[in-house]
């Protein structure tokens, strides 16, 4: 804390205000964190004294950075997550995993002894200014902030799901913009922006229905008189999320909605092998990379799938192919030569090298967000949650090239490979796309400080939504549309009802003439 004079005073030219900020990052997934944790590094750069509850302390100490409370996980996922488990566990309702898994059970984090501590005597030299949750499954966090009578942000590290769009009145054109559960395109037809009303009003119905259970969880450890669930949502007075309009389209979005995509990659603090900077400045012929992210072990995979790897991937030679295989020795023998397995590699650093071809992907958001970054085409196989999505988005946009682990064959990974290769395609318009999204009046990092300090300085309803404050069938105007369709039937039946006076009048005219004709 000796050194938050000094670097505020460094950092005064670009607004320096020395806030104390909570940052809450409850759930347990290290994708998720990585992003979070670029961006409170950020600010602690700006000169803002940083406090962090997480699963995830640093391993290095970072100026004005504290990790506050680490909470314990009962279950390592890094590296740790094998392919039965992908299959079997992982690929049930996105909406039940996020809502249980993600929400729920998260919440009951509030039960450590060290928030409670927190909760019952907060800091007061100095207090804390905002704190920042992550926008997922468990918002009962944004419980501290009503507590300590500060402003709520929240921050998603993918697209906002349909539940979160609520939560800041961020309006949604259904029939251009499918909600980030399904795969499709913005030119949708009739019948999927059909299901995709449908859809979206059925997991907004299940997400909200399976957390009212976060209400109990929150009055049972932080106090019985908070407010429910949904009024504490509503009360979050922005939302940064990890989307770009050069990807995922655009849409309509309130200013409470800031996209910061890609906010995560940066190269600090990341180390490159010299061994491994050798072996890439010696791959001439070029070289692929093949991950599935920090959690999922591709040696885990039935040997059949491992055999396709190995078969297709040689190939390729003299191409090389650079693997993350976390533990080695689990996998099959009959490695090809021009395959270099690591436990763990720079991934950022791998991406942006000169003879890099393309990436193997699982289709996690963090890892193609970085390959758009640094250019570079990608071969997809998505495996659960969002990937499916993701892939389907690149494909698309002429960036990547699918497979699907149910119906991989020797033959389809051929051409794959073949194709992301030799077709000049994919890497030129990555290229162009990877311009857009660079493309910015500011970077991803400087665009989330700035817009924390703006609630800072402003207060929490400074992007509040005048649709907040009105009801559903209000904001989609039905109560207009009522209004003006009782005064259009009422006209027409006036108008009907003046027609027959009119005739009525006119035919006793008629009779009375008849009968003078008569007499």
């Amino acid at each position: 804390m000796k050194l938050l004079p000094i670097i505020c005073f460094l950092s005064m030219l670009s607004g320096c205000y020395g806030s104390r900020l909570l940052g809450i990052f409850a759930f347990s997934a290290k994708s998720h964190f990585v992003m979070f944790e670029r961006m409170m590094k950020a600010l602690a750069e700006k000169g803002h004294q940083v406090d962090v509850i997480s699963t995830f302390p640093l391993k290095k100490p970072y100026p004005n950075y504290k990790d506050l409370i680490v909470i314990p996980t009962k279950r390592q996922f890094v590296n740790n997550m094998t392919f039965h488990e992908v299959i079997t566990s992982m690929r049930s309702s996105v909406t039940s995993v996020v809502s249980n898994l993600g929400g729920n059970v998260v919440c009951e984090n509030l039960a450590d002894p060290a928030i409670q501590k927190l909760v019952r005597d907060p800091p007061k030299n100095p207090p804390y200014d905002l704190v920042i949750i992550e926008i997922f499954g468990a918002h009962c966090y944004a419980a501290i902030g009503h507590i300590l009578k500060v402003p709520v942000v929240g921050v998603s590290s993918s697209v906002l799901y349909p539940w979160s769009n609520d939560m800041i009145a961020n309006p949604e054109n259904l029939a251009f913009a499918p909600n980030n559960l399904l795969s499709y395109p913005q030119h949708m037809s009739f019948w999927q922006r059909t299901h995709n009303l449908l859809h979206t009003l059925y997991n907004k119905y299940y997400f909200n229905y399976a957390t009212r259970e976060q209400n109990e969880i929150m009055r049972k450890y932080l106090g019985p008189g908070l407010p429910d669930i949904r009024e504490l949502e509503n009360s979050v007075a922005m939302i940064l999320t990890n989307s770009h309009m050069s990807m995922n389209g655009i849409k309509d979005r309130t200013p409470a909605l800031i996209e910061v995509g890609g906010l995560h990659v940066q190269e600090e603090g990341v180390e490159l092998p010299a061994s491994l900077e050798k072996w890439m400045n010696e791959s001439t012929s070029g070289f692929l990379y093949f991950s599935f992210g920090s959690m999922v072990k591709i040696e885990s995979f039935p040997v059949k799938y491992l055999e396709i790897f190995y078969n297709s991937l040689g190939k390729i030679a003299p191409v090389r192919v650079l693997m993350k295989i976390p533990n080695p020795s689990e996998l099959p023998p009959g490695l090809p030569k021009n395959i270099h397995i690591l436990p763990w590699i720079p991934q950022v650093k791998v991406l942006k090298h000169r003879n890099i071809k393309a990436f193997i992907t699982h289709g996690g958001l963090m890892g193609t967000q970085e390959a758009i970054h640094y250019g570079v085409p990608l071969i997809g196989i998505p495996l659960f949650a969002d990937q499916f999505i993701n892939i389907d988005t690149y494909v698309r946009n002429n960036i990547a090239v699918r497979l699907d682990i149910e119906t991989l064959t020797e033959e389809k990974m051929d051409e794959a490979l073949h194709a992301i290769l030799h077709d000049s395609k994919y890497r030129d318009t990555m290229q162009k796309i990877s311009a857009k999204f660079l493309d910015r009046p500011l970077s991803a990092t400087d665009t989330a400080v700035y817009w924390i300090e703006y609630i800072i300085r402003h207060g929490a309803d400074a992007l509040r939504s005048p649709a907040m404050d009105l009801t559903w069938w209000q904001v989609q105007l039905l109560d207009v549309c009522a209004f003006l369709l009782v005064v259009a039937l009422l006209s027409v039946y006036l108008l009907i009802v003046a027609v027959r006076f009119v005739l009525k009048l006119a035919n006793g005219h008629r009779k009375v003439s008849n009968k003078k004709k008569i007499s």
